[in-house]
């Protein structure tokens, strides 16, 4: 048990000297005491070795400008005074500039690194180019103009309308052709944004839609606008609706059986309502029925 005794307090273990050989170095903290070189030392004897280099480079300057203080006494002409080699320089506010600058650019090229994105994944508005640039949005198209940025010839880009607003759609892959939203490149399709009918309702013939087939062409518009990959550049001359004709009927089987009913429906009231002939007299003054 004795190593018990000594950990509750046995006796003391030996005071640590160094070598008497090893200590080569002068103390810079106590005067005539004398340090071994070892790492755990280094540190603070380079240390020592630099604010002496520093006090010497100051005394020399120090100097000079005594000397030269002593000529502009005397009447003699003098240049400049050199600067104080020692002297702290101040950051300032280029310096500041500089730092945040060659931080964000290490920190962008670390995001490009790791994440791939040079915001590291981050999504601002704010942060989107094409936001600070002004938009050709005063552009217009022809129906027949529109159906050439179709995705088939690669040297245009490729455009779609929603409402009569054209948006440049090149960068998604699923607008190019063999794309499952080819169908929709070079095209106005209002209602098949608001249906889901991408196949029947390439049209901007919004008659008969409901509030909330009406919500999501809004949807469909604001989603164009701000995403990061797409932008508006222009709008589209619609020929007008032909109001003696009906919409397209329904893609859905049940909404499209009850649209036809409706039509039926409202093909007997107008037969109903419409003014029967007035019976006109022959030459003898006999009507005819």
């Amino acid at each position: 048990m004795s190593w018990f005794k000594e950990a509750a307090g046995g006796p003391a273990p030996p005071t640590f000297k160094e070598a008497p050989e090893k200590l080569t170095e002068d103390d810079p903290y106590i005067p005539g005491r004398k340090v071994s070189n070892k790492a755990a030392n280094r540190p603070f004897l380079a240390y020592h070795e630099y604010r002496q280099k520093q006090e010497a480079l100051h005394q020399e300057w120090l100097k000079k400008k005594k000397e030269r203080d002593e000529k502009i006494a005397r009447g003699e002409k003098v240049g400049p005074l050199e600067r104080d080699p020692t002297a702290v320089e101040e950051v300032g506010l280029l310096g500041l500039l500089k730092f945040f600058f060659v931080v964000s650019v290490v920190a962008a090229l670390a995001g490009k690194f790791i994440t791939g994105s040079y915001t590291w994944d981050y999504e601002a508005r704010w942060l989107e180019l094409k936001r600070w640039m002004p938009q050709d949005n005063g552009r217009l198209f022809s129906p027949e103009y529109l159906a050439t940025f179709n995705g088939e010839n690669p040297d245009k880009p490729i455009y779609i309308a929603i409402d009569g607003e054209v948006y440049d759609v090149t960068k998604g892959a699923s607008y190019q052709k063999g794309g499952s939203y080819h169908i929709l490149a070079g095209k106005e399709g209002a209602r098949a944004f608001g249906t889901g009918c991408f196949m029947e309702h390439m049209t901007h013939d919004k008659r008969g839609l409901d509030k909330e087939e009406r919500d999501s062409i809004e949807h469909w518009k604001k989603f164009y606008l701000e995403h990061k990959n797409y932008r508006k550049v222009g709008r589209v001359a619609l020929p007008p609706i032909d109001t003696k004709t009906d919409p397209p009927l329904h893609c859905d089987p049940k909404k499209r059986a009850a649209e036809l009913e409706a039509r039926k429906a409202k093909a007997a009231r107008a037969e109903a309502n419409a003014p029967k002939p007035t019976p006109t007299p022959d030459a003898d003054g006999h009507q005819e029925l």
